[in-house]
C-alpha cells in the first residue's frame, strides 16, 4: 500500500507537475494557431482550408487521446498514462518543430493532440486524489492557472522575441518542446494516486460478492443514473463553452487578421496584457472553490461571457469588439468555464470512473470544437455576423446549464476513503442521493 502520510506532504508538487497538462495544452493550443495561422501559412503556402483543417484534425485528436487516456487511466494507473503521453507530446512538437511542408504539419498535430488529450482526465484525477481534504477544489482550479500561465509563455514569446517566418514558429515550438521533457523529468519522481490504487483494490476484493459495484473493469456503468446525468450535464456545459474559447484559442490570430485588419504582434500583445488580470481573479477564485460562495462566483463569471460575446454579436467585428471579448471573457473564464468544469468532473464521478468520464466529456467537447474549426475561417469570413451570434448562443446555453441543471446533481457516493458496496450495501446506481453539498455548485 502507497505511503499515503509521505504523499500528503507534497500535495502542491503533484498539483504543478499535474497542472502542466494544462499549460501544455494551452500551449500546443495557442502555438499552432499562431505558428500554423501566422508565421508558417506564407513561406509553407498555407490556405484558409488547410489552416482549418491542421488546427481542427489537432482538436479531434484530443478527443480520440482523451477516450483512450481516460479509460486506461481508470484501469491501469494515473502514472503510466500520463507519462506515456508526454513521451508522445514531445514527438509530435518535434515534428512540428522541423517541419518543411504539410506532411510533417498533420503528423505532428495528430501527436500533440491525442498526447494532450490522454494527459489532461489522468493528471486532473491525480491532483483531486492527492489533494487534501478541503483543498480538492483548489488543487483543480490551480490547474487551470497554469493553462492561463502556458497562454502567457507563448504569447510573451511570440510578442517580443521580434523573430518572423518559419523562424518564429520553430522557436514557439521548441519551447513546448523544453518544458515537455522537462516536465517529463519532473513526473518520474511521483507516485501512483493513493486514492485509486486503495479503489481498485477494494473493487478487486469486493468483485465476486459484489457484482453490481462500480468497478474499474465496468465502464458501461457511466452511462447508467445516476451517474449518466453527470456525465450529460458536464459534457454539454463544456462543449458549449469551449466552443467560444476555442475559437479565440486556435482563431484568435487569424480573425484579429482578417476581420479587423490587425497584425500579429499586436494582437499577441494585447492579449498578453488581459491575462494579468485573468490571473488575479483566478487567484481570487481559490480562496472560494471550496466554498458555498463559489456559485456566486460562477453565476458572475457567466455573465461576463455572456456578455463578451454578445458585443460582436450586435456590433459586428472590430477591433473595439474582439478587445471587449478577450477581456470580458478572460475574467468571466477564470470563474467559469474549463476551470469549474474540472472541479464538477472530480466531484461528481466515482474514484474508478472518474479519468473515464473526464475522458468521455473531455472526447466530446474537442470534437465538437474540432468540427466547428474545419469550417471556422471560412465561415466566419463569409457570414461573420452569424457567425458570433451563434457563439453568444452557445455561451448563453453553457450558462443556463451551469446555473440551472448541474446544482441539481449529487456528489459522488463512492470514493476510495468509503466501504466497496457489498450484498447488503447498494451499489452506485441503487443508492439513495447523497445529500448535496457546499462543493456541488
Amino acid at each position: 500500500m502507497p505511503d499515503l502520510k509521505a504523499r500528503a506532504r507534497s500535495p502542491w508538487k503533484t498539483a504543478v507537475l499535474a497542472g502542466m497538462a494544462s499549460y501544455l495544452d494551452a500551449g500546443a493550443l495557442v502555438t499552432s494557431g499562431i505558428a500554423i495561422g501566422g508565421y508558417y501559412a506564407a513561406p509553407l503556402r498555407l490556405g484558409a482550408g488547410t489552416i482549418g483543417t491542421l488546427l481542427g484534425l489537432q482538436t479531434l485528436a484530443f478527443a480520440a487521446g482523451a477516450l483512450l487516456g481516460g479509460r486506461l487511466g481508470d484501469r491501469f494507473g494515473r502514472r503510466k498514462v500520463f507519462t506515456l503521453s508526454l513521451l508522445l507530446y514531445a514527438a509530435g512538437v518535434l515534428l512540428l518543430l522541423l517541419a518543411a511542408g504539410p506532411a510533417l504539419l498533420y503528423g505532428g498535430v495528430l501527436a500533440t493532440g491525442v498526447a494532450i488529450g490522454a494527459d489532461l482526465p489522468v493528471s486532473l484525477a491525480l491532483a483531486n486524489e492527492e489533494a487534501p481534504p478541503g483543498r480538492k477544489g483548489t488543487m483543480v482550479v490551480f490547474s487551470g492557472m497554469l493553462w492561463l500561465a502556458g497562454i502567457v509563455a507563448v504569447l510573451g514569446l511570440s510578442s517580443f522575441m521580434g523573430a518572423r517566418g518559419m523562424l518564429g514558429g520553430r522557436i514557439l515550438f521548441a519551447h513546448l518542446l523544453l518544458v515537455a521533457l522537462a516536465v517529463l523529468l519532473l513526473r518520474l519522481t511521483l507516485g501512483e494516486s493513493a486514492e485509486w490504487t486503495a479503489a481498485r483494490q477494494g473493487a478487486g476484493a469486493h468483485s465476486a460478492a459484489a457484482s453490481q459495484a462500480v468497478e474499474f473493469r465496468r465502464g458501461r456503468e457511466l452511462f447508467r443514473p445516476p451517474v449518466v446525468h453527470a456525465l450529460l450535464a458536464t459534457g454539454l456545459y463544456y462543449a458549449a463553452w469551449n466552443l467560444g474559447a476555442n475559437t479565440l484559442g486556435q482563431f484568435g490570430t487569424f480573425l484579429w487578421t482578417a476581420l479587423a485588419g490587425g497584425a500579429v504582434e499586436q494582437f499577441s500583445r494585447l492579449t498578453l496584457l488581459g491575462l494579468p488580470v485573468g490571473f488575479l481573479a483566478g487567484l481570487a477564485f481559490l480562496r472560494v472553490v471550496d466554498k458555498p460562495a463559489r456559485h456566486l462566483w460562477f453565476a458572475a463569471g457567466s455573465a461576463l461571457i455572456v456578455i463578451a460575446w454578445a458585443l460582436p454579436a450586435l456590433l459586428g467585428a472590430n477591433r473595439f469588439t474582439l478587445i471587449a471579448v478577450m477581456l470580458l471573457s478572460g475574467v468571466g473564464n477564470a470563474f467559469a468555464g474549463e476551470s469549474v468544469y474540472k472541479v464538477w468532473t472530480q466531484e461528481l464521478f466515482p474514484t474508478l470512473l472518474r479519468a473515464t468520464a473526464t475522458g468521455v466529456t473531455m472526447a466530446f467537447t474537442r470534437a465538437v470544437a474540432g468540427l466547428a474549426a474545419l469550417g471556422t475561417p471560412a465561415f466566419a469570413l463569409g457570414h461573420t455576423r452569424l457567425f458570433f451570434g451563434l457563439l453568444f448562443g452557445f455561451m448563453l446555453l453553457a450558462a443556463v446549464i451551469g446555473l440551472a441543471w448541474v446544482p441539481r446533481l449529487p456528489p459522488a457516493p463512492g470514493s476510495a476513503q468509503q466501504p466497496a458496496p457489498t450484498a447488503d450495501r447498494p451499489a452506485l446506481a441503487d443508492r439513495r442521493p447523497a445529500e448535496p453539498s457546499a462543493s456541488s455548485t
